[in-house]
């Protein structure tokens, strides 16, 4: 003789369904669609740096902002991880706090893996030192990026150790950016302190095939070609002996 199912089974399989109902309403609220396609297990980690580069301030809560402090952690993370043997940067940033971005970009260029950036949509400001970091950087073709003197905002005190301040700043970002990609350091303050370029403002926005031609990004391409570069320098990074011949 079957057993009928308890009161207690119907309250757990009332709160499994439940439980599934309100994932999948979820997944329709913040993605539009109930399926979400599953990346398999890779060895490629892919960082997102997407909107503005929140430093030691919080930004309000309407802005789209990458906290520094979560990126960090996550590259110590990837850097650490056996199982992970390449990083790709997707970069869609407007720019944001200088120095949170600096230390995004240090830590990209002291890793030992193989890194590769993309810059989508744009890598203005700040993010054009995150986009050099990486061993190898592309853009998109459609994709801009700007370059223009460090600002300040807020409260700002009028006396030459203001200015002193912001020249050794932005010595760092022209430093940093001069190492670590193919562009003379003189073509780079050109672009920075150009006039007319930029409405009521200095600095110069670059395209696609602009920043490869000026030495600042190594190739224009997406996806594809990013993966394809990333699993190469996996392949020069682990040596002819390391390497599984089919």
């Amino acid at each position: 003789m079957d057993k009928e199912p308890s009161k207690k089974d119907n309250q757990n399989q009332e709160q499994g369904d439940q439980a599934n109902n309100s994932s999948l309403v979820q997944k329709i609220q913040q993605l539009g669609q109930s399926n979400v396609a599953q990346a398999p297990d890779s060895n490629i980690h892919v960082l997102s740096i997407i909107g503005q580069i929140e430093g030691h301030v919080q930004l309000p809560a309407q802005n789209k902002t990458t906290k520094y402090e979560h990126m960090l952690p996550q590259i110590i993370a990837v850097e650490q991880n056996p199982k992970i043997e390449g990083l790709i940067i997707l970069l869609n940033t407007v720019g944001g706090d200088v120095e949170a971005g600096l230390a995004l970009s240090e830590m990209i260029a002291s890793m030992s893996k193989p890194t590769v950036s993309i810059v989508l949509g744009g890598g203005h400001s700040i993010g054009v030192p995150i986009a050099v970091s990486a061993d190898y950087s592309f853009i998109a073709p459609t994709a801009t990026m700007t370059i223009h003197p460090i600002r300040l905002n807020g409260l700002v005190i009028g006396v030459p150790q203001t200015f002193e301040y912001m020249d050794k700043m932005q010595d760092r970002v022209i430093d940093f950016v001069v190492r670590h990609s193919n562009m003379p350091e003189d073509k780079f303050k050109e672009l920075m302190f150009a006039k007319g370029n930029l409405t009521r403002d200095i600095g110069t926005n670059v395209i696609g095939t602009d920043a490869v031609e000026y030495g600042l990004i190594d190739g224009v391409g997406g996806v594809s070609k990013a993966m394809m570069k990333v699993n190469e320098l996996i392949n020069n990074n682990q040596g002819p002996e390391n390497q599984v011949i089919q």
